[in-house]
């Protein structure tokens, strides 16, 4: 039961942040859900290899955007790539910044 109530709360959440969200803010937040930011634990700063035409998909955006968007971020040192993807705690302030 508390697995489907679970479920059901990321559906909401996905949900809401597909209607109120930029692509931009989207992508950040995927990146850290993906490096377990806010778990129980510490956060793995390497992400499993997922490519930017599935982040699209999840994001609900084109593969394009997400390349700009990675770049960006790359840019400001949020993420960092080298053969793996290392995500920085300070992405968080993508997502938290109106």
């Amino acid at each position: 039961m508390s697995y489907l109530l679970l479920h059901n709360m990321r559906i909401e959440e996905d949900l809401v942040d597909q209607l109120f969200n930029s692509s931009e803010k989207r992508l950040a937040r995927v990146l850290l859900l993906l490096a377990h930011f806010g778990k129980d634990g510490k956060p793995e700063s390497v992400m499993p290899k997922v490519s930017q035409e599935t982040l699209a998909e999840m994001i609900g955006t084109t593969r394009s955007r997400v390349s700009f968007f990675m770049n960006k971020f790359r840019k400001l040192g949020f993420i960092k790539y080298n053969g793996k993807l290392h995500v920085h705690s300070s992405l968080l302030n993508v997502v938290l910044h109106d």
